[in-house]
Formats: structure tokens, C-alpha cells, sequence
């Protein structure tokens, strides 16, 4: 097949008399003539030995490069980092995590850029690497297919299914006297039994439900297990269609708009998903220059109902949606029920609703159900606001049976002595939990809070305490836990003002967060406040405190697409 490079990027580096040494790097690497004339499609993996999360993805990019081959492209395989949540939870790696987005999105911008690379087929597993892969897809604006490496097979402990989150939770088990040494140790090595990403409705599988609504996989690419030789299948399936996305001049800015954010909220609220999509959506949207604030998301979610019975507040794994028919069974319950907008362009070159015209929804499985008979009719994450948080908070409501408590704060000023005092037991039933200073900036790089609310729920309190932060909380988090409180303690939000004692009033039906302190108390307390310094003063996380924004626009590092002058893509 014959190929005009006369509108491609890689035309700059193989097209031309002047190419001539650029190309001598080409045949120094093996390639023909043939393929220098070709497209050139950067493959991009975040494959490492960090975690199972990330070990397949090698495998699999080698069959998205037979895919591309296949479509007559050039494949050029690269790779960029993660860092994974359930090694960096609980210690100072965790401010790493959500950085890391960014920085995906950055490197691999760079590796586009520099290289000249016509489109993009990126594989991602562990959580931050999802959303950084697709805000460098719509970023840069040329042809992409987005594909997940997949989810983690269940672990068995005597006789039920188990995911990393049980591991967490049988930490505060056993430090309350409830689990032995032994128990802990035989779980722990029998929870994770495969390659893949944690296998609850965590963030990776949110946001692997949100890569096939929101348009940008192709349709039933996020649910097999790692392990299944089906992916491999998706894989060289995904090579051939960014083939074809390049034919038809397909770009990723043709399939995210506004409805297809939309469609990536209802996606995750109905699935009982990770409230780091909120934060993960307007980011996404950012990149694209569409305003998506954790408002709108929030917007979304409450008028959507949970059908997915998926952990941590239900009973199944992402295995199990994916025996019970998939991500594609969960979207058409979803379009039959007028919450999901069909017209949307995905990466077939067909629209949602075409894509699901032969999927038939399976009554002979209780993990997914018909928006007419949901589990709850709103959805299971929620937004809050009021004066103790402005900028607005997100909360997962989904298998909680009480969502209103009110009660004195006990604060904190960084997880590691919240985590002390929950270890030692020496809260109180009723308390509201307090970590701050654990934003975007203050953190710095907004940490999740897993280790603690794990604890506090392998301890039997789960539904007795509540905790507030203006950091994160992993998918796998249950229980009252608020996050992403805006503004961050950091810059003297009403977070960082608040002291023990002080009554606070939380309400997920009505969607209020409140302390009960008047406009002049908090006044008098924001003039008495005084900025903090954290102990990164240099490096990428000092790099990443400058830059960074609020969590309630995403916790973005660069200005967006309405700064724009120009797009990769066409250059």
C-alpha cells in the first residue's frame, strides 16, 4: 500500500533528500524502505517489574505491533513509567502516584513529539497510567487507540474470592486482635494469584470502563483478565484500527467531547467506581479544552443509578463482569435506559450506540442490572460542598447503608500519624478523621489514603468513624471517606483551619460538607492561618507543588488546550 506522508508528522523525519541521516537510523535498526514510507505508530506501554499491574503490558504491545504491521503502519514501540498504588500506599511513595499521571502524559508527548510519531496505540494497567495515557492521546491529537492491560485474577481464601483491598483490610484486623499472624500471611499470599491490575471496581477498572465509554478503545477490549490470551487478540485488533482511524483522519479530539464525558461519568458512578474519577475526567477534558470540573462530574453522578454489584461496596470482581457480559452489557443496560448519549464517535469509526446494536442484555447473571431495578437509583459516588469545602468533595456511597453523619473532628496534619493513632485505637467512635496538608500541592502530589481507611475497617469501625481529606482514596476505599476537598489546606482552605473538636456535618443524600463554625469564626482562623513548608524542596515533587491546580479542575500542571496555538497533530 502506497502512503501520502504530505499531512503526517512523520514527514519531518523520513521524507526528502535533506531525511537522508535520519533514515540511516532507520536501516541501522533493521527497517526497509517499505517501512520508512509507512506511518510510524508509536506503541506506548508503561511496562515494568513494579507490580502484576504492568508485567503483561510487554507481551501485549508485541501483538498490537503485528496489528499495526497487519494495517500496513510502522510500529515503534517505547515505553514510560508508573508508579503503582499498592506498593507506594501507605509510606512517602504514595505522593508519587498521582504526579506520575502527569508525568506520563509528559513523556510520552515527548517521545511523540521528538520522533515524530503518526499515532498512538497506548497500553496502560495500573491506575494513574489510564487517565495519563488518554490525556496524552487527546493532547497531541492524532489518530489513538487507547487498550487496558487488564484486571488481576481473584485470589482464594478459604473458600471466597479475595483482591488486594482484603489484604489492607486484614492489616487492621490483625492489629486489632482479630486476625493471627499466620491468617495474615497465608492471605497474603494467596490474594493476588496473576499478572493484572487489582480486580475490584478499584480505579484501573473505572477507569478501563471509562476507556471503551468514553470512545477511545475498542468495544470489549477492557474486560478479560490479564492472563487470557483474548487480549492479545484486542491487541492486534487495536493496531489494525488506529490503521484505520489514520485512513479516515479519526483524531481522539473527534471522540471526546462534552456527551462523551459524560458518558465516562455515568460509566463510573453506575459501576460503583473509584471517586479518583473525578479527578481523573476534568483532567482529561482539560486536555481537550471542554470545561468538566468535578462539579459537573459530580452533576453526572447523582443522576445516575448503581447497577454494578462490584467490589469494594458490593459482592464481585472485574472478572465477574466480564464472565456476565462486560463493560459492553453494562453500557447497553445503560442505553436502554436513557443514560448514556449513543451518537458519541468511538475508535470503530462507529458511534456507541452501533456498537451495541448486537449486544444483548444477559438475565441469567445478578452482577450487572437494568437501570430499571438498580441497586440504587443514584449513583455510587457523589459530590459535596458547603463551607468547609467550596471547591467541592467526592465521596463512594455505593454499599454504604448510612450516608449522613455528623461528629467532633480529630485532625491530623499527614496520614502517617492518622495511620499511628488508628493502629494504637486511640480515636473515638464518632469522630470525623482529619488528614490535610495532603493535597496536590501540600501533600505534595495528593496522596491516597488507603493504608488508614483499610485499617479502620478491618477494626469494625467502617461505619463508625468517617474521615475527611483534601488528598485521595484509593478505588478500593469503603466507608464514609470523603476526598478531594477543595480548596487544599495548603493554600488556607477551610481544611487547614478547622481543630479538634469542631462539630462536622456530612450529608451524601443532600450533598453537603459543613462544619459548624460561623462566617466570622472562619474568617478570624484564615487570618491567623500560616503557610506550611513541606520537606521537597526539590526535585519532581517540588517541580510538581509549582505546578500543579486545584483537585477540583483535575489537579492539572499545564494551562490546556484553550492556550493553544497549535496541535501536535498537525504539524
Amino acid at each position: 500500500m502506497k502512503w501520502d506522508k504530505s499531512k503526517l508528522p512523520s514527514r519531518h523525519v523520513s521524507v526528502g533528500p535533506e531525511r537522508a541521516p535520519h533514515r540511516s537510523y532507520y536501516y541501522a535498526m533493521g527497517m526497509t524502505e517499505a517501512e520508512i514510507n509507512q506511518p510510524f505508530v508509536g506503541v506506548a506501554t508503561c511496562w515494568n517489574e513494579a507490580a502484576p499491574c504492568n508485567i503483561s503490558l510487554s507481551r501485549q504491545a508485541q501483538s498490537v505491533k503485528k496489528g499495526v504491521k497487519e494495517g500496513f503502519g510502522t510500529p515503534r514501540e517505547f515505553t514510560t513509567i508508573t508508579v503503582t498504588d499498592g506498593i507506594a500506599m501507605g509510606h512517602e511513595g504514595m505522593k508519587s502516584s498521582l504526579a506520575s499521571r502527569d508525568l506520563i502524559a509528559d513523556s510520552v508527548e515527548l517521545t511523540m513529539r521528538g520522533h515524530c510519531y503518526d499515532a498512538l496505540v497506548g497500553l496502560a494497567g495500573c491506575d494513574k497510567s489510564l487517565p495519563g495515557l488518554m490525556m496524552a492521546m487527546v493532547r497531541l491529537n492524532v489518530p489513538s487507540v487507547f487498550m487496558y492491560g487488564g484486571s488481576i485474577l481473584p485470589g482464594k481464601f478459604r473458600g471466597q474470592d479475595v483482591t488486594v483491598q482484603n489484604v489492607f483490610e486484614a492489616v487492621g484486623a490483625h492489629a486489632a486482635g482479630k486476625m493471627s499472624d499466620e491468617d495474615l500471611h497465608e492471605l497474603e499470599c494467596v490474594a493476588c494469584p496473576s499478572a493484572g491490575s487489582c480486580g475490584g471496581q478499584f480505579t484501573a477498572n473505572t477507569m478501563a470502563c471509562v476507556s471503551e465509554a468514553i470512545g477511545l478503545a475498542l468495544p470489549g477490549s477492557a474486560g478479560a483478565p490479564a492472563p487470557y490470551l483474548s487480549r492479545d487478540e484486542y491487541a492486534a485488533a487495536s493496531g489494525k484500527a488506529v490503521m484505520e482511524l489514520i485512513k479516515k483522519n479519526i483524531r481522539p479530539r473527534d471522540i471526546v467531547t462534552r456527551k462523551a464525558l459524560e458518558n465516562a461519568a455515568v460509566i463510573a458512578s453506575a459501576s460503583g467506581g473509584s471517586t479518583n474519577a473525578a479527578l481523573h475526567l476534568p483532567a482529561i477534558a482539560h486536555e481537550c479544552g471542554i470545561d468538566f470540573d468535578i462539579h459537573a462530574v459530580a452533576d453526572v453522578f447523582r443522576r445516575t443509578p448503581y447497577i454494578a454489584d462490584m467490589k469494594p461496596g458490593g459482592k464481585y470482581v472485574a472478572k465477574d463482569m466480564f464472565e456476565a457480559g462486560g463493560v459492553q452489557m453494562l453500557m447497553k443496560a445503560l442505553l436502554d435506559g436513557g443514560y448514556l448519549h449513543g451518537d458519541c464517535m468511538t475508535v470503530t469509526g462507529k458511534t456507541i450506540a452501533e456498537n451495541l446494536k448486537d449486544v444483548v442484555f444477559r438475565t441469567d447473571q445478578d452482577v450487572i442490572r437494568t437501570t430499571k431495578n438498580p441497586i440504587t437509583p443514584t449513583g455510587g459516588v457523589v459530590g459535596l460542598r458547603g463551607n468547609l469545602a467550596p471547591q467541592g468533595a467526592i465521596v463512594k456511597v455505593a454499599g454504604m447503608k448510612n450516608q449522613v453523619f455528623t461528629g467532633p473532628a480529630r485532625v491530623f496534619d499527614c496520614e502517617e500519624d492518622a495511620f499511628a493513632a488508628v493502629e494504637a485505637r486511640t480515636y473515638k467512635e464518632g469522630e470525623v478523621l482529619v488528614i490535610r496538608y495532603v493535597g496536590p500541592r501540600g501533600g505534595p502530589g495528593m496522596p491516597e489514603m488507603l493504608s488508614t481507611t483499610a485499617a479502620l475497617y478491618g477494626q469494625g469501625v467502617g461505619d463508625k468513624v468517617a474521615l475527611i481529606t483534601d488528598g485521595r482514596f484509593s478505588g478500593a476505599t469503603r466507608g464514609f471517606c470523603v476526598g478531594h476537598v477543595g480548596p487544599e489546606a495548603a493554600v488556607g482552605g477551610p481544611i487547614g483551619l478547622i481543630k479538634d473538636g469542631d462539630i462536622i456535618e456530612m450529608d451524601a443524600i443532600k450533598g453537603i460538607l459543613n462544619v459548624k463554625l460561623s462566617d466570622e469564626e472562619l474568617a478570624k482562623r484564615k487570618n491567623d492561618w500560616k503557610p506550611r513548608t513541606n520537606n521537597f524542596q526539590a526535585g519532581a515533587l517540588w517541580k510538581y507543588a509549582q505546578q500543579v491546580g486545584d483537585a477540583e479542575k483535575g489537579a492539572v500542571t499545564h494551562p490546556g488546550a484553550k492556550a493553544e496555538t497549535h496541535v501536535y497533530g498537525d504539524i
